[in-house]
């Protein structure tokens, strides 16, 4: 009786592809479980079981497994069915999920490995020379990696002379799997068996009268064996005893130590003994309780607390609850910025059963705590992370928090799949049978909207905690400031007056501006010409530390120019200002002030963000300036003033959800300030200060901007009345994707009539040398979504079906945002 297996391959096609299996294999193998297997003429890949049964392929005929990787699943079933609809529902491939949810150590790639060629007489005479240095490396060394043959050439593009070497049947090559993921071993030393009577012990001590180190080491083994019962190890032996591990060494060798490893995690919880959670004040306490009631007959409630209530004490307490049963918890992040502030909170109250997990980790520390997770240990009974830690394999989730859940960053946007952590945590909370919660300062239109319409139950907290007074924002216009010549750079008097006496008072102050880089623009004034990216239809922006103008969607970089590129004149200006020209005009205007820049370019390492965060609480830094990164939930306790450098650019961004995002950006910016005792103060520098938006943020009026918002919405046709699925097609040919973007738009246009808008040049028109063209599709409340995407699937079909169409790309975005 012939088995098979149905796997999900790590690549974007729709399909399970099917292999055959032995009797023995099928049952052994599980849903689950990693097998590496030949797809293509050479490839080898790693596979995700996904079914096992015995009806052969129609089409094809089934290969053969190469071999089985694992020996229990890495994936759990429902963490499988999850996949499955995120797959469905963004319409993107179950390979997709399943590259973008492991740990990259788990897909293991094969690697070219060449021998010589076994039963081959080779005539030398007849080798070039390049063919001959690789002949001659086999003869020293059975099996070489393409790598190890490009350093023997010196060059990277081996594969003709591989080529040649094949066909004179000098070398054959195939493929090998290898391991990416090694567990960490720490070395432990206990002394040897044979000196466990004291008669031994004394003759020992005796014979390394001579010996001073080694008796060291030794005693200093005896006295750290008498205050702990934990193993030692030669790291800590080596301290101790101020002796190198060549004296350990030593001992080994003459079996007066015996060595042992034990496997470790990468990170581990050092901290002291917990601490008991913080008693909830009335506000917090009558939050907890309508949280509690409302988890009896909802699953989904929406936490809204003003900024500084103390939302996280509030988590802490249903954390608390949810594990003591057993159970496991998800806490989900929009930035990797905050898991650092969160990480030193919660394992003050939960110590070692708090694991993180976001992309700064490393691949093996990654893999550890999916192992953690998966076989559900109390060192990860509670999860912080971004929204990757979502796709873990949960075994017993009881509760999700999605904290800041209005903010952007939990939509993922390439590669696909195209997810938004918030919608995908509410299907997962769901599947579990747990609870969610979703809290913010600023909730999110639609989440809002579900809570009017009682589809999530909705928790209040009013005051901040201490019932500290919420910051007072004044509005100070800029254009009048310039026609009165009341502006030193791109700072108004008000704004350097609130500085100075924030900083005569020992408080800090944070600057927002959401722009990167010193200048946008570099302009000639003579002839008005500007350095454009060559790759993207963008100006390259200035970066005044590397002295070199930069693109920030593709990476190309330009010294700065001394003259203009057209004319050849010297007179260059800058337009437009990011973080780097505010942290100049500082240090101009405060020479005696420790300014501190938290964005993209000062974040980059594994560490980044701890550091600047751990600096500005410590009061090394006195005025931080940053990008978004600062409005995300940060507690800093010294931080009495905010200045918001310049509020229209927000305002004016071609975007439906613009003065949406610009409110909840103002207002969680505002709510850094004033945290403790004293009431603080926020300062927005606009154009226009009778801005509507600017009006209601200045008030803190959220109902008033959601009534606003929802009514513009109804009118125009935008979520959370209808859906919104985005069709972006990609190529290096400019009249190819007008061309192709406009047949599908009009298939489109066909089955759904006025509800498709497009096809437009989205304002950035070309990124790294291809075109992009967007078509955006409104689906009504009313019409099916199923429908809907079956219709675009064949769309795209008959798209792909045209043979000069072959090469676009086509982009599904789904819940596009």
């Amino acid at each position: 009786m012939a088995y098979f297996i149905d796997v999900i391959l790590p690549i974007p096609l729709q399909r399970l592809f099917t292999y055959s299996i032995t009797e023995a294999e099928a049952q052994f193998l599980q849903q689950g479980m990693r097998v590496a297997v030949p797809f293509g003429k050479s490839k080898v890949y790693t596979a995700l079981v996904h079914t096992i049964h015995q009806t052969a392929p129609e089409v094809y005929e089934a290969k053969e497994i190469q071999q089985i990787l694992d020996e229990t699943p890495i994936i759990t079933p429902q963490q499988l069915k999850h996949w499955e609809w995120i797959a469905s529902y963004y319409m993107a491939s179950l390979g997709e999920v399943f590259r973008s949810a492991v740990p990259s150590a788990f897909l293991l790639e094969s690697e070219t490995i060449i021998s010589k060629f076994e039963d081959g007489n080779v005539d030398e005479s007849k080798l070039k020379d390049d063919e001959f240095l690789i002949f001659e490396a086999l003869q020293h060394q059975s099996l070489l990696k393409i790598q190890e043959i490009s350093s023997i050439l010196g060059k990277k593009n081996v594969l003709s002379v591989l080529k040649r070497l094949i066909d004179k049947e000098v070398i054959q090559v195939y493929e090998e799997i290898y391991e990416q993921y090694k567990p960490k071993l720490v070395r432990y030393v206990k002394l040897h068996t044979n000196y466990a009577s004291e008669e031994n012990l004394q003759r020992l001590l005796d014979s390394l009268n001579r010996a001073k180190k080694q008796r060291e080491v030794i005693l200093t083994l005896f006295s750290i064996s008498a205050t702990t019962k934990r193993p030692i190890s030669v790291k800590e032996l080596t301290k101790q005893s101020k002796a190198s591990s060549a004296v350990v060494r030593a001992l080994i060798e003459k079996e007066i130590l015996e060595e042992y490893f034990i496997q470790k995690d990468r990170i581990e919880y050092n901290g002291d003994e917990v601490e008991a959670s913080k008693q909830l004040n009335p506000y917090q306490e009558a939050a907890y309780k309508t949280i509690e009631t409302a988890f009896k007959t909802q699953d989904v409630c929406l936490l809204y607390g003003v900024t500084s209530s103390g939302k996280t004490e509030v988590y802490v307490k249903l954390i608390e609850e949810m594990i003591n049963t057993g159970k496991q918890v998800l806490y989900l992040l929009p930035e990797i910025a905050l898991t650092t502030q969160l990480i030193t909170r919660l394992q003050q109250y939960f110590g070692e059963k708090v694991a993180v997990y976001h992309s700064k980790y490393s691949v093996h520390e990654r893999v550890e705590v999916w192992n953690n997770v998966l076989n559900n240990k109390p060192k990860a009974q509670i999860v912080i992370g971004a929204r990757s830690s979502l796709l873990l394999p949960f075994s017993n989730l009881g509760l999700i928090i999605v904290d800041e859940e209005h903010e952007t960053s939990f939509k993922q946007f390439d590669p696909a799949p195209r997810y938004h952590a918030r919608d995908a945590a509410i299907v997962l909370a769901k599947m579990h049978q747990g609870k969610i919660i979703l809290g913010s300062a600023t909730p999110n239109v639609e989440s809002y909207y579900n809570v009017k319409n009682q589809k999530y139950a909705l928790a209040t907290i009013t005051r901040r905690y201490g019932d500290v007074l919420m910051p007072e924002m004044e509005l100070v216009d800029i254009k009048e400031k310039h026609r009165k010549k009341r502006m030193k750079g791109h700072f108004s008097d008000r704004l350097l007056e609130e500085i100075e006496e924030t900083l005569e008072n020992g408080e800090q102050v944070i600057l927002f501006q959401n722009r990167r880089g010193y200048a946008p623009i570099i302009e000639c004034n003579t002839c008005g010409h500007s350095p454009q990216c060559p790759n993207c239809d963008v100006s390259l922006t200035y970066h005044h530390y590397k002295n070199q103008m930069r693109c920030h969607y593709c990476s190309h970089h330009i010294a700065m120019q001394q003259q203009c590129l057209a004319c050849g004149s010297h007179e260059l200006d800058t337009k437009g200002f990011g973080t780097q020209q505010i942290e100049q005009e500082l240090n101009e205007l405060l020479p005696d002030i420790k300014v501190g820049r938290m964005d993209l370019d000062t974040t980059r390492g594994k560490y980044g963000h701890q550091k600047i965060i751990s600096s500005f609480e410590q009061q090394e830094i006195q005025i931080l300036v940053g990008t978004q990164m600062l409005t995300k939930g940060l507690d800093f306790r010294n931080v009495n003033l905010v200045g918001i450098m310049n509020a229209d650019s927000m305002l004016n961004f071609p975007d439906f959800r613009a003065h949406e995002r610009s409110f909840q950006l103002i207002q969680q910016v505002a709510g850094r300030a004033g945290r403790t005792k004293k009431r603080g103060k926020v300062i927005v520098q606009t154009y226009n200060p009778y801005h509507q938006i600017l009006q209601q943020v200045s008030v803190g009026n959220y109902e008033a901007m959601f009534t606003d918002q929802l009514n513009d919405r109804r009118q125009f046709h935008y979520p959370p009345f209808y859906r919104l699925i985005k069709i972006t097609l990609k190529h290096k040919e400019y009249n190819r994707v007008n061309e192709s973007a406009a047949w599908f738009a009009k298939s489109l246009r066909n089955s759904f009539g006025e509800n498709v808008l497009g096809p437009e040049f989205p304002p950035i028109a070309r990124i790294r040398n291809l075109y992009l063209k967007h078509i955006l599709l409104k689906i009504p409340k009313q019409q099916s979504l199923a429908k809907t995407k079956d219709v675009i699937l064949r769309i795209k079909t008959s798209f792909l079906s045209i043979s000069e169409y072959r090469s676009i790309r086509i982009i599904i975005d789904v819940d596009t945002i």
